[in-house]
């Protein structure tokens, strides 16, 4: 057998079909890794595509369990704010329901005694109608009387009719009198057996239940200091400060006597609260200077205003006296810096009120009537400083003035006996009056007489042409005059004060000597701009 001889082409073909062969395995093993990795990336990202998507849900579904949790806690929130809401609605609700109910039971109450006096007026409107039907019957029946017995007086003295009503007539007249005499007289006796102890309960009763106390006013004020060094920057340089003090407000300023004080001096309680008000506001601020002075002078005469007007309310409210004008309502309540015979003013009216108020309920008069005649019989006083006449007079001026009712005016006029009582409520005012003024430790004459001594050294003092104003100091042993610059120049002083003190030697009586004092200042003032 021969061999095989392989050719050389069919070689190279073996060859490239070997090459293609493995070539395609190579392809085919490839694209099978290629594509297994392929799949096993594309599983592995839709894996880690499907734990984001889970995460993804379960962080939602985290936010949406929170977010409910959160609707929730706010709506138990809400709920219990309604609640509360409603609670305090309800409880409002029952308040309300309550107050309406008990306005309800005080007008059903209101209703009922209305309706009890309707029934009580109905009763006694039937039983007059009743009175006056027996009254008409017993008429008849004495006028019967009268013709039946007018006929046998006609019969037997055979006179006419008009001599038998003259007979009658005068019988009957001297029965009447006679009955009347002894009625009287029996009145009288009854009546002085108990006018007196009636009057006794009622005055006394009265008293009891005002049962009032008061303090008399005295001529000095003290006001005090932090300290003693205090008292240096008061006087001031030169005594500038304590000069400023004593010519703005009209008082004198004690200031070495008592330790750690400063007594303020002077019979007008105004200007004396004028001055402790200013002087505490200037301590208080602790700048002291006549500037400052000045300033707190001013404000102390604001706050004296206000506080008279308080005082002047306090008082009509007090006893119940309402619709005052205004005005008459502060000079009510500058009584309460005036005194009479050492007992404050303001203090006697109420008191004078509220007995004339009490006694008039005692014996069934117009208390109110009563009341605001006591509470006004003095408002005189308040102006008797700055007008002429009568504190009676000045105060029926006053009250004319602002048209107050004609009562009251009578009542206020009649007080001190000036003019007859016109009504009953003016002997009521007369004696609370008396009553108040009369009580132990009401008054004293000697302070009353020392303020009359300064308030007269004053008024000589203002009555000279030229004199600005004048102040009375150190208990009436100095007069202080400031005079006007313009008018009276420094040669004059010196005539002035001559002539005020003659004046005063003539006019008046007072211990010792007292000093006039003449003061000129003119004062320069501009403004730069």
């Amino acid at each position: 057998m021969e061999p095989v001889v392989q050719q050389p082409g069919n070689s190279i073909i073996g060859y490239i079909v070997l090459f293609l062969i493995t070539a395609a395995i190579f392809l085919f093993v490839g694209y099978y890794v290629r594509k297994k990795t392929a799949e096993s990336k594309i599983n592995g990202a839709e894996e880690e595509a499907k734990r984001i998507v889970d995460n993804a849900q379960k962080e939602a579904e985290t936010v949406r369990k929170e977010a409910e949790n959160a609707k929730k806690e706010e709506i138990v929130k809400a709920k219990e704010e309604i609640i509360n809401s409603r609670n305090d609605l309800e409880k409002e609700i029952k308040e309300r329901r309550s107050d309406v109910q008990q306005q309800e039971k005080r007008l059903i109450k209101k209703e009922e005694s209305l309706e009890q006096k309707e029934n009580d007026i109905e009763k006694r409107v039937k039983q007059l109608e009743s009175k006056e039907d027996e009254i008409e019957a017993i008429k008849t029946e004495v006028q019967k009387m009268k013709d039946s017995e007018l006929d046998e007086l006609e019969k037997i003295a055979r006179l006419s009719q008009d001599d038998a009503k003259k007979e009658l007539l005068a019988r009957v007249d001297e029965t009447l009198t006679t009955e009347k005499a002894e009625r009287i007289r029996a009145m009288e006796n009854e009546i002085n057996d108990t006018a007196d102890e009636k009057a006794k309960e009622v005055i006394t009763y009265a008293i009891q239940k005002c049962a009032a106390d008061h303090t008399a006013e005295s001529t000095i004020s003290i006001v005090s200091l932090p300290s003693d060094e205090m008292k240096g920057r008061i006087i001031g340089r030169e005594g500038r400060n304590i000069k400023a003090l004593e010519t703005l407000t009209g008082v004198e300023f004690i200031i070495d006597d008592t330790p750690e004080s400063v007594v303020i001096s002077g019979f007008d309680p105004l200007r004396r609260e004028v001055a402790k008000i200013a002087l505490e506001k200037l301590i208080e601020d602790g700048r002291i200077h006549p500037a400052k002075i000045e300033e707190m002078v001013e404000k102390a005469k604001e706050e004296l205003a206000k506080d008279i007007r308080t005082a002047g309310e306090n008082a009509a409210m007090e006893t119940g006296v309402m619709k005052l004008n205004p005005d008459i309502i502060n000079l009510l309540g500058k009584l309460k810096y005036r005194t009479s015979y050492g007992q404050n003013v303001l203090m006697h009216s109420i008191e004078v009120s509220h007995l004339a108020r009490i006694m008039a309920d005692e014996v069934g008069l117009d208390s109110k009537l009563a009341a605001r005649a006591g509470l006004l019989h003095d408002i005189g006083k308040a102006l008797d400083h700055d007008m002429e006449g009568t504190h009676v007079q000045i105060g029926v001026d006053v009250l004319k003035k602002y048209k107050e009712n004609e009562k009251v005016i009578n009542c206020v006029e009649a007080h001190h006996g000036d003019v007859p009582v016109e009504y009953p409520e003016g002997f009521l005012v007369i004696a609370a009056d008396a009553i108040s003024a009369s009580r132990p430790g009401a008054r004293r004459e000697t302070l009353e007489a020392y303020i009359k001594r300064l308030e007269s050294l004053e008024t000589i003092a203002n009555s000279f042409d030229g004199v600005e104003k004048s102040f009375a100091i150190q208990a009436g042993r100095e007069v202080r005059i400031i005079v006007k610059p313009e008018k009276i120049n420094d040669d004059q002083m010196t005539i002035l004060a001559r002539q005020i003190a003659e004046k005063v030697e003539n006019e008046m009586d007072y211990p010792g000597q007292i000093k006039v004092n003449l003061i000129r200042e003119k004062r320069v003032v501009d403004y730069a701009k």
